[in-house]
């Protein structure tokens, strides 16, 4: 590979990536374990936040899950959890990479910490499908136009 091709590829490179915040509330615990013999009702909300700080991107991924069961709460659970990056693309790129790939990057990072909360908290694993960042970008363009 050439010198001028290396320098003309989008490059991102992610520094660090944190737990911004984290929370787990099962306000029925322990009475409401005994219920789960039935696959819960599950709503998924999903924000992206992306903040430039000097050169560099702050991202931030935020799930906040939402459970019932037979007509009463059964946990919610907030995460953000963020990614300071690097990225060295041209400006009319710098978009779609932090809403985009930056947030699919860090998505099996998340999902992983949410399962391990919630088996820790005491219930049972939840596979969240993995999300298509593309489409909600796409949507999120679409509804502003």
């Amino acid at each position: 590979m050439s010198e001028n091709t290396a320098k003309n590829q989008p490059q991102l490179l992610i520094k660090s990536q944190y737990i911004k915040d984290l929370s787990l509330e099962i306000p029925f615990a322990p009475e409401i374990f005994k219920e789960l013999i039935k696959q819960p009702e599950l709503k998924i909300d999903v924000a992206i936040e992306s903040k430039k700080i000097d050169d560099d991107y702050n991202i931030t991924l935020k799930l906040n899950l939402n459970s019932d069961l037979n007509g009463r709460k059964l946990f919610v659970l907030e995460l953000s959890y963020a990614a300071l990056v690097s990225i060295n693309v041209p400006s009319e790129h710098i978009e779609p990479i932090c809403v985009v790939e930056v947030p699919r990057l860090l998505f099996p990072f998340a999902r992983n910490i949410i399962t391990q909360c919630l088996v820790e908290g005491g219930l049972p694993p939840f596979m969240i499908a993995p999300i298509d960042f593309g489409a909600m970008y796409i949507a999120r363009k679409n509804g502003q136009q």
